[in-house]
């Protein structure tokens, strides 16, 4: 899980994790969480949810973090458009590593409860999704406080990891 400082990463995992809200402090290196599925597939299932700090002398170091994992969640505050741009060269950066190109995304469009949030596909178009030209990404809208989005969130990202596992099993077959 990343994202600029203040998108509410911590408050998104914690909230994922013991289904209440808790007070946060910003994040210097990383917390590490289990939470488990509660829809769909993903019910009863558990995942390990590594929430990385979002300043800026700390994201060169999301490259290790991302590299081999089964997805990504890049959490977004979507109130705050004077961040939006930063957010986007962000994640278009973490999502050309050689690693993250065919990695599963899930977008949190957190802070759904701020007036004047983006709406879907004004997330979509302001992160420049079309750029990353993968079927693997969704935007979820989300607010941490309530949890309002989360476990679909999840939910969601399962589908794209399966997915994506498919796709490579199917290629595997394919060069046999």
């Amino acid at each position: 899980m990343i994202g600029l400082d203040g998108a509410g990463k911590t408050t998104a995992l914690y909230r994922m994790k013991l289904a209440q809200c808790v007070e946060t402090v910003p994040t210097i290196g990383f917390n590490c969480e289990r939470v488990r599925g509660s829809l769909g597939k993903s019910r009863g299932l558990t995942f390990l949810v590594w929430d990385v700090g979002g300043q800026e002398k700390v994201r060169p170091l999301w490259r290790s973090y991302t590299r081999g994992t089964d997805g990504i969640i890049f959490v977004l505050d979507s109130g705050d458009r004077e961040t939006l741009e930063e957010a986007r060269l962000e994640l278009q950066r973490t999502m050309q590593y050689q690693d993250n190109i065919t990695c599963p995304l899930l977008v949190l469009a957190n802070k759904q409860d701020l007036p004047g949030a983006l709406c879907k596909a004004e997330v979509e178009q302001a992160l420049g999704l079309h750029q990353l030209q993968s079927e693997l990404m969704s935007v979820e809208p989300s607010c941490s406080l309530t949890g309002e989005g989360l476990e679909q969130g999840i939910e969601r990202l399962h589908q794209l990891i399966l997915k994506r596992k498919m796709r490579l099993k199917r290629n595997r077959n394919k060069t046999r």
